[in-house]
């Protein structure tokens, strides 16, 4: 199919470059599965914004400084923020139903953060939030949705009919997840917004699609990422055996919920942080970790049940109802929960305007190395830089749009050589184990040896799955595992690069921090 522009990923980053484009250009959005199936649907927290009386960018500028270790840009910040109160109001435009309070929207605060500032639908933003810019969406006669589209790789200059090594991308070969046959889908310009890789780890609070894609594509056609290292662990997912991946969002915590180690019934951040429960996630992933290391737990409580039973209730009601399913009532027992992966922090390396090394090619969101986040993501900074760059992205295609020549003859996907899989159960084999590694050997805490074995299996799998691929027609479960394999090496990579501890990267056998701030830079 072929259209003015294709964004990959129908998400916040993605709808919103959409339909800045839309009035002026024709938009193919491709999605992977559903249109609803990637991670803003499942932000529970809300939107980072300066939007109360005594707060300033300033201060928010800050904090975002502060939870990154320093490793964030200086001008990516100040953009973002600056930004971030006309966002909120594009979304009050579309429809977000935002909780109010008097004259102005009622504002959570979360850990890392000095002021109130999360505007937030109850405890489901990323789902009103998903709602509405799909239901504008679609209401456009100028963007085409596209669901069921697993992309395999970035069309570049090397699949022209007349071959070029400009690296020039002309959008993206995609599998039609029904019919089960590569298209072609060509635009003279293409963002990506496809999301994290945090499917790479066995505990991971990411939808089932988040697996890199992205990322892996972006490197493979020749574009850089930088800290891929930092992944970012939620402190508090369920622990529950029959539900996987139930997030306990940070503001339990921002509104008074304690950690509590079961096993001594004490209050543990004390012994880790001043900023006890409000510190930055990191810190308590890590404390959280400890406890349960030291104590031989599998879980720690998170006990909000001092507050009434109403303000929690009326604060989270969708968690208390979920809870309550699991026989859990948050208003009177404390929460059992464990860390798990949650964000990732680094990706494709892109400028203010969303562009990437690559000409024509545009990167917005999780998968975005924007330099907002730095070593450790601020809560409730996600969202609002996905509809940043999701704008930024739409505002330099239009300027540039005279300067994108027409796309030229491009080679259909060749499958002559393959056939259909007889061997399933070596993608499922391999998916497994690369979570497994990476969980226990590149997680929270991480040491030279650790990641030097994950990094010896990566090698042993990539010439196992690079066979499979080169001798099997595409499905998207090898699709998926072909990325999730690449994006595990990147991170590793990374991790191998920094000897220091910095944010989300700690160490034992660096566990000082440099005093100068350094990206870790990875060239293809």
């Amino acid at each position: 199919m072929q259209a003015d522009v294709i964004v990959v990923g129908s998400g916040a980053a993605g709808l919103t470059a959409a339909l800045s484009l839309a009035d002026k250009c024709h938009v193919l959005v491709l999605a992977k599965g559903t249109l609803t199936g990637g991670s803003t649907a499942w932000a529970q927290g809300g939107i980072a914004a300066v939007l109360d009386a005594g707060d300033t960018f300033e201060d928010h500028i800050r904090d975002t400084m502060v939870a990154g270790a320093g490793l964030n840009r200086l001008e990516t910040v100040e953009h973002v923020v600056s930004r971030a109160p006309e966002a909120i109001e594009r979304l009050i435009e579309l429809g977000v139903p935002f909780n109010t309070e008097g004259k102005g929207l009622h504002l959570h605060r979360e850990g890392g953060h000095s002021h109130r500032r999360i505007a937030h639908v109850a405890d489901a933003t990323g789902w009103a939030v998903q709602e509405a810019l799909v239901r504008a969406a679609e209401a456009h006669p100028n963007i085409t949705l596209l669901p069921g589209q697993s992309c395999v790789d970035l069309i570049t200059g090397r699949h022209e009919q007349r071959y070029s090594g400009s690296g020039r991308v002309w959008g993206v070969y995609a599998l039609d997840e029904a019919s089960g046959r590569v298209e072609a889908h060509i635009g003279r310009a293409t963002v990506l917004a496809t999301g994290g890789a945090g499917r790479v780890y066995q505990f991971s609070t990411a939808p089932r699609g988040a697996t890199g894609d992205g990322i892996a594509m972006a490197w493979r056609a020749g574009a850089r990422v930088a800290n891929m290292e930092m992944m970012q662990f939620h402190p508090t997912c369920l622990y529950h055996l029959e539900v996987k991946n139930f997030l306990i969002t940070e503001a339990v915590r921002g509104e008074g919920g304690h950690l509590i180690n079961p096993r001594t019934g004490e209050r543990f951040m004390p012994q880790y942080d001043e900023r006890l429960e409000l510190a930055p996630r990191d810190v308590v992933a890590r404390a959280i970790d400890s406890e349960i290391k030291k104590y031989g737990l599998d879980f720690v409580h998170l006990d909000i049940s001092h507050k009434p039973a109403s303000f929690v209730r009326e604060h989270f009601p969708n968690i208390h109802e979920k809870l309550l399913s699991l026989g859990i009532d948050m208003t009177r027992q404390p929460i059992p929960v464990v860390p798990a992966q949650h964000y990732t922090c680094g990706g494709i390396i892109t400028d203010l305007d969303g562009r990437t090394d690559l000409p024509g090619l545009y990167a917005a969101g999780e998968c975005a190395e924007s330099g907002l986040h730095g070593a450790n993501r601020l809560a409730s900074n996600s969202l609002l830089e996905c509809l940043v760059f999701g704008s930024a992205a739409a505002a330099d295609i239009l300027a540039r749009w005279e300067s994108f020549e027409a796309p030229p003859a491009i080679n259909a996907w060749d499958e002559s050589r393959v056939s259909d899989s007889d061997e399933e159960v070596i993608i499922k084999q391999n998916w497994t184990e690369i979570r497994r590694f990476m969980w226990n050997y590149v997680g929270i805490v991480r040491t030279t040896k650790r990641l030097e074995r994950a990094a010896h299996r990566i090698k042993m799998l990539f010439d196992e799955v690079e066979d499979y691929y080169g001798h099997f027609r595409v499905t998207t479960d090898l699709i998926e595992l072909r990325n999730l394999l690449q994006s595990a090496d990147l991170i590793v990579r990374s991790a191998l690069k920094r000897h220091e501890s910095r944010g989300l990267h700690y160490t034992l056998d660096y566990p000082e921090i440099d005093a100068e701030p350094r990206d870790t830079v990875l060239v293809p």
